[in-house]
């Protein structure tokens, strides 16, 4: 009974840090079924987004130093999506004001609401991560993986090369979370696939909804490939490292840092 009560409060707190991309679902949905006069579907999403980020600020769902970091990636997800369209890898058939360079701007709060999940699950959930390596190994893994989503057209893709490095410099991180006063953890490398695995889920949705399309989705609707497992898990490593450094930078998450303990806290291992 203790562990459903557990399983209970961690899916609770994970369901509110999940609120943004939640709420993006929710509007693919209606928007793909009732249309607004006068305004393209794309435009209507934007507003609609703009409008989410506003009221989780006000009503201090999200904090302004966590709205810093979902804009930050919404910009660097917007420029990964102009160049993935102009490359043909997807695109975005329907009409809009707000589109630029063939994708509409509210593809890029799709990349921040990733950013949203882990900054509202790491306060939420007290995150602790143990062993963090060596800026001088992150930064430039995280660099490189975001590079090959850009070179990988013209040159040999190394993903597989980066994800043998991934699991090399992660091999002894471990992140521990809190869930109702006791503490778990789990390996870092881990939570990336997890996490990597529920965008791919989530990714099946928003075609199906029609909030783009791959090539061979043109006509009729077709699960997204799990190769692209892969891509979503790397794409999670680098969201990962820039959320990390700037926490670690803010003197926060980390075992070697300061940490305030939870009063009554036991420990498991997950």
């Amino acid at each position: 009974m203790h562990y459903i009560k557990q399983l209970f409060h961690f899916g609770y707190q994970q369901a509110l840090a999940c609120l943004f991309p939640g709420l993006i679902f929710i509007t693919l949905a209606v928007t793909n079924l009732v249309s607004v006069p006068g305004i393209p579907r794309y435009d209507v999403i934007l507003i609609i987004c703009l409008l989410i980020q506003v009221v989780m600020v006000k009503t201090g769902l999200e904090t302004i130093d966590e709205l810093k970091v979902i804009t930050l990636f919404h910009i660097i997800g917007l420029t990964l999506e102009i160049y993935k369209v102009h490359m043909g890898s997807w695109s975005y058939p329907g009409e809009g004001y707000s589109k630029v360079a063939g994708v509409p701007l509210y593809s890029g709060f799709m990349y921040a609401s990733v950013a949203s999940y882990m900054v509202q699950a790491w306060r939420r959930l007290d995150l602790k991560i143990d062993k963090w390596p060596y800026f001088l190994w992150t930064v430039p893994l995280g660099a490189a993986i975001y590079l090959n989503f850009f070179t990988h057209h013209f040159v040999y893709d190394i993903r597989w090369f980066l994800t043998g490095a991934l699991f090399i410099i992660f091999w002894k991180t471990v992140v521990h979370f809190n869930v109702n006063g006791e503490r778990y953890k789990m390996p870092l490398s881990l939570s990336f696939f997890l996490i990597g695995f529920f965008i791919w889920v989530a990714e099946n949705i928003s075609t199906l909804l029609d909030g783009y399309r791959y090539p061979n989705q043109g006509d009729t609707w077709e699960l997204v490939h799990v190769g692209k497992i892969s891509s979503w898990f790397l794409l999670v490593v680098v969201s990962f490292i820039i959320v990390a450094q700037l926490k670690r930078i803010k003197g926060e998450g980390f075992t070697d840092q300061e940490v305030k303990p939870i009063k009554g806290e036991r420990k498991k291992v997950l």
